[in-house]
């Protein structure tokens, strides 16, 4: 049984005049299951938890962030506007329905059929501009402007880090007193989960802890970035993993990724690893998930948290491994057998 935050649960079974009136004391997010993984502790030597972010109401850690965001500010709102590949679009929907305010959501050409008609079925308005999410949110940036809209950001607000935030916090009193992890491994695409898992660690007093930020070639902005000593542009993405396809990552991801007081590694795993991993993951842990995800997961299946150990970039791990699995609503057994033929799988 999964838990919602409440600060006050008695108010909110009661009745109310408006859609927006319980908004303000409920949170959207759930408190995810943080589960063991036995088949990737055994091939990892160590214990592997699995934060599992794909339970959420919208697919995906996005409405950790966006609702948080939404809450504070699109409350008395014409509307909200995102630009999105998918999760946080969904994530922003879902806000805004329950909220009692209208969403407009811009997404790229590339992104799947299938999260259109979720978008609809979450009573937003999909509006398709450009290739990439780049193109997207700058259509996103002007609808805002000219119809008095909110705009909501994927990735880039500090309010959304403080709402991502709250996923270490669950973890932390999961483990309990004096128990930490040996290392975090996310995914990066705009950096939005990294900064929140960051302000996370910080909250909870584990800032010492090593975090393992993977990308696939071809949407590795962050990489791109950490290798330039500055945040740099893709020209653009070649990946599938089209949710990890942000061209610029955001300065905040950047300039933790140059902290002296903050150990992050960045790497890269192909699209063909990626995907195995998301097969692997399904076989062995009966859950499926996307590309974005299958970035963080494939640091498991390729052995490249035992490369990273050998070549001594990476400390045995003190505590478990805690993998964030930030789940995604853009994949089906279909959209899994395309990628499966386009990457000749």
């Amino acid at each position: 049984m999964y838990l919602i935050y409440v600060e006050d649960s008695d108010y909110c079974r009661r009745p109310h005049s408006s859609p927006t009136d319980c908004t303000m004391t409920q949170h959207f997010h759930l408190n995810t299951p943080l589960l063991e993984s036995v088949s990737m502790s055994k091939l990892l030597g160590a214990t592997v938890y699995l934060k599992m972010e794909n339970s959420q109401p919208s697919g995906s850690f996005k409405i950790r962030g966006i609702g948080h965001l939404c809450q504070q500010l699109a409350g008395q709102s014409r509307g909200v506007v995102c630009a999105s590949g998918g999760n946080a679009g969904l994530a922003a929907a879902y806000a805004a329905r329950k909220m009692g305010v209208p969403a407009t959501i811009v997404v790229p050409s590339s992104s799947p059929q299938l999260v259109f008609k979720r978008l609809q079925d979450q009573g937003a308005t999909v509006k398709i501009t450009g290739k990439v999410w780049d193109d997207a949110n700058a259509e996103a940036l002007r609808l805002a402007e000219a119809e008095g809209l909110t705009f909501v950001p994927p990735f880039d607000h500090p309010l959304l880090w403080q709402g991502h935030a709250s996923m270490i916090t669950e973890v932390a009193a999961a483990l309990g007193p004096g128990v930490k992890p040996g290392a975090v491994l996310l995914s990066v695409g705009g950096g939005g989960l990294l900064c929140g898992v960051i302000q996370g660690l910080k909250d909870v007093g584990w800032t010492d802890v090593p975090v393992i930020a993977m990308e696939t070639v071809g949407a590795h902005s962050f990489n791109a970035a950490v290798k330039a000593g500055k945040v740099v542009t893709l020209d653009d993405i070649t990946s599938e993993a089209k949710c990890l396809g942000a061209k610029t990552v955001c300065q905040q991801a950047f300039e933790y990724s140059q902290s002296n007081n903050l150990r992050i590694i960045s790497e890269l795993v192909t699209d063909q690893q990626a995907l195995h991993a998301i097969q692997l993951f399904l076989d062995e842990e009966r859950v499926l998930v996307e590309m974005a995800c299958g970035a963080a997961l494939a640091a498991v299946y390729s052995g490249l948290i035992l490369r990273l150990q050998e070549e001594g970039r990476l400390p045995a791990l003190s505590g478990p491994l805690l993998v964030i699995v930030c789940g995604g609503s853009s994949i089906n057994m279909e959209q899994l057998t395309d990628l499966k033929h386009k990457l000749q799988i």
